[in-house]
């Protein structure tokens, strides 16, 4: 009766019911993609650069090449093959509404290798991002779909799962939601406390600067090492440096949910269930960004700025920020949960304590999260647009005389310790560029401690340069026209093969970065698979392709981002 019915709906409304998604998937729907035993180097929604951690990272023993399966029945939607990113991952839809993503692969299953080839031949192109037609490619739950891997920016082998489900907008789920075989049964570990003054007449400790304070375990349950109230006046705002651990593993995992409350009164919480992949990049108010750029720890932010739209927090009106000019003392709480119930917390005093603090002047321009926010003149325009700041900014601009290696003046830009949430458009007027040098211009950051310059993006349009930038800092006019570096492991001589499968080199680039790699054989356009994290490239021989006992005309071409260009060639019997 009920297939009837859904055959009856299809017709009528042309939608098939089983294509829909479900708000809740059941918890039995996958498997475990892989048949080894199951421990995690990274979990969902840990603290990243710029995001959100998007699957949970299962461990591979150390080794690439260990079966791959479906977590559940459906087909390949997408197939991507990249030097970055995921490296080579495989996207299959279920019917439940629900996709699945397997990352960093070394190779996939014949028949899914075999289709891909055949497009980056056609395309004469490694780089793949390939939309699979429906029913192309069919899998069943438990079928070997791939090979482990540590393709892309993978820092070891592994294999990154994720679940999604896409309705309304791509939301990322939680996979130790779905009956996952991990074994856990160890507490989160609470390894720091910052205090934070928010307004301009708090402070903590006597000090208007953010404090640190260090904490201990006593038998369950953390403590500050120095346990004694912490003294505060004004707004203040907590944050926390918290990791979880997973039997097994000694790989620091990001927190599942936590609870704040003052005077037993909630005042901040957030579970991570799931997040809307387009708000990721709400991390960087998630997290103390500028505390993860200047000491490399990652603490969790435990209020919320105004300019964070993250749909993860329970609505309250205090989010998480407390206004301590009562003259009394206060008990503060957090706790800390993992998604499998272990369980710890931490407890302190603030004491309200009335101090007087000067108000500082601002130096810079006062710079709005809520409004389009802009720095104009005759050398430079440079736009932050509503939504691109969390927080108002007093941002820093300061002209600074150039280097010989500049066409422009050196602007700062504010500094690099205030995130932006998408990049904004910088254009620079050129000093000095001669014409043949406009192609190879383009907007740097510079380094204010060495001068060393990164490459950023833009184009020279009629004496400027622009582009649009992601992070704020120091940035001027350089020029790129050296071209990419070639060096040969497996010939020597431009003639003679030391390795009997594969022809392999390294590639460099000294700014602007690898763009287009081509190499042929005799004419032929071949495939040299791309490992950018070791600036690596190889071509394994291929008997379909190339005939064997003769020899070979070998041609490589390499080029950057601003049109230079190296070239290899050899001669050599295969």
């Amino acid at each position: 009766m009920k297939r009837l019915f859904k055959i009856i709906l299809f017709l009528i409304t042309g939608i098939s019911v089983s294509a829909q998604p479900l708000d809740k998937p059941d918890p039995n729907y996958y498997e475990a993609p892989m048949k080894i035993p199951f421990l995690l180097s990274g979990n969902f929604a840990e603290l990243r650069p710029n995001h959100f951690h998007g699957g949970i990272d299962i461990k591979t023993q150390g080794r690439t090449g260990l079966p791959v399966y479906a977590a559940a029945e459906g087909n390949i939607e997408r197939i991507v093959v990249s030097p970055s990113g995921y490296g080579n991952a495989l996207y299959i839809g279920h019917p439940n509404g629900t996709t699945t993503l397997y990352g960093h692969l070394h190779s996939f299953a014949p028949e899914i290798e075999n289709y891909i080839r055949k497009i980056q031949y056609e395309k004469e192109s490694f780089a793949i991002d390939h939309s699979v037609p429906a029913d192309t490619l069919k899998v069943k739950k438990g079928q070997q779909i791939a090979k482990s891997g540590n393709s892309g920016s993978s820092g070891g082998p592994h294999l990154h799962f994720e679940i999604r489900q896409v309705k309304d907008q791509t939301m990322m789920l939680n996979p130790l939601q779905f009956n996952m075989p991990v074994k856990d049964k160890t507490k989160p570990v609470i390894q720091s406390l910052m205090v934070y003054p928010v307004s301009d007449d708090a402070g903590v400790s006597g000090k208007q600067l953010p404090q640190r304070f260090e904490t201990i375990l006593t038998g369950n349950v953390y403590q500050l090492k120095v346990n004694q109230p912490i003294t505060v006046w004004g707004k203040v705002g907590f944050g926390i440096q918290s990791i979880d651990l997973l039997d097994g593993s000694l790989n620091h995992c990001g927190i599942y949910s936590l609870k704040l409350s003052i005077d037993n009164e909630l005042v901040y919480s957030f579970a991570m269930d799931q997040f809307a992949i387009e708000e990721s990049k709400y991390i960087n108010s998630h997290m103390d960004y500028e505390q993860a750029i200047r000491s490399k720890r990652r603490l969790y932010r435990t209020w919320i700025e105004p300019g964070n739209k993250l749909n993860i927090y329970d609505k309250n009106e205090k989010g998480g920020i407390f206004k301590a000019t009562d003259g009394k003392l206060h008990q503060v709480k957090y706790e800390i949960t993992d998604v499998y119930g272990n369980a710890t917390s931490l407890s302190f005093k603030i004491q309200s304590k009335e101090a007087t603090f000067a108000v500082s002047e601002p130096k810079g321009e006062h710079f709005k999260f809520n409004r389009n926010n802009h720095i104009r003149n005759d050398d430079i325009e440079f736009t932050v647009p509503e939504g691109a700041l969390y927080n108002d900014v007093d941002f820093l601009y300061e002209k600074k005389p150039s280097t010989a290696k500049f066409y422009s003046p050196i602007y700062k830009l504010h500094n690099p310790y205030t995130p932006l949430h998408f990049a904004c458009p910088l254009r620079i007027k050129a000093v000095n560029l001669p014409k043949n040098l406009e192609s190879k211009v383009m907007l740097a950051q510079v380094d204010p401690a060495t001068g060393q310059i990164f490459s950023a993006t833009g184009k020279y349009v009629d004496g400027w340069v622009e582009g649009n930038i992601r992070v704020l800092g120091n940035y001027a006019l350089a020029v790129d026209t050296v071209a990419p570096k070639i060096v040969p492991l497996s010939i020597t001589g431009k003639k003679t093969l030391t390795e009997t499968t594969r022809i392999r080199f390294t590639i460099t680039d000294n700014l602007s970065g690898i763009e287009t790699i081509r190499g042929t054989i005799d004419g032929q356009w071949v495939l040299f698979e791309y490992d950018l994290k070791n600036k690596l490239i190889s071509y394994t021989f291929d008997k379909s392709r190339i005939q064997f006992g003769k020899n070979h005309e070998l041609n490589l071409i390499v080029t950057d981002f601003r049109n230079n260009s190296s070239t290899y060639k050899a001669n050599f019997y295969k």
